[in-house]
């Protein structure tokens, strides 16, 4: 049966495995993951995308031109 799924998951593709049991996205990362992301936006105001403006562009040296 191994072989068959195995096929026929690369012929037709395998069933997406995000959503609950009610159809809603659910991202299955471990707490430890989650956790670590949630620091890294509050402890470094780079990566903190509420803050983000789009002006600067990643670049600190970037210069407005006109």
């Amino acid at each position: 049966m191994g072989v068959l799924k195995t096929v026929g998951d690369f012929l037709f593709g395998k069933d997406p495995d995000i959503f609950d049991e009610n159809g809603k996205v659910q991202h299955k990362l471990p707490k430890k993951k989650w956790d670590a992301w949630y620091q890294r936006t509050k402890v470094d105001p780079s990566h903190n995308w509420r803050s983000h403006t789009g002006i600067s562009g990643g670049s600190p040296q970037r210069k407005k031109s006109n």
